[in-house]
């Protein structure tokens, strides 16, 4: 189990029933554990990466990381899912990707990515502001304007 916390204070548990080889790392506002792997440091380089990207955008940092991992060796066995979730000034995710049971789910991840990224902040507008998200010309639009003042 891993956690970080609003001031960036990271904290790692892995119990007696951690499955084949796992290892945990802990970086600056980032932490990274894993079990299955093909090597222990995979989680390290992946902290590595995240804290080498510095301003680069939080998701972009994640999905490189998730690349770096792969690349380290990834699990010991073939990789078939990955996700990525991201909270972020509200109580509930901003961003929730997953892909299960693909060839390239890592690959697949940072192509969603790349089309949800743009769309983020409007999908976060909607939610706190309806009357002041811009439209996307759908059906049910028009009921929107009932919360226009």
């Amino acid at each position: 189990m891993t956690a970080i916390d609003a001031n960036g204070r990271t904290a790692v548990f892995s119990g007696a029933g951690t499955l084949g080889v796992h290892a945990t790392a802990e970086g600056r506002d980032c932490v990274a554990a894993g079990n299955l792997l093909a090597v222990t440091d995979i989680p390290a380089e992946m902290v590595a990466s995240f804290e080498q990207s510095g301003d680069d955008d939080f998701g972009d940092r994640l999905v490189a990381a998730l690349r770096v991992g792969l690349a380290a060796g990834g699990e010991a066995g073939p990789v078939h899912s990955a996700g990525l979730l991201i909270v972020d000034a509200v109580d509930w995710p901003v961003t929730d990707l997953r892909v299960d049971w693909d060839d390239d789910p890592i690959g697949r991840l940072a192509a969603l990515w790349e089309i949800w990224k743009p769309q983020e902040a409007a999908y976060l507008e909607r939610a706190l502001d309806p009357s002041a998200a811009p439209g996307f010309g759908v059906p049910g639009d028009e009921r929107a304007e009932q919360f226009q003042t």
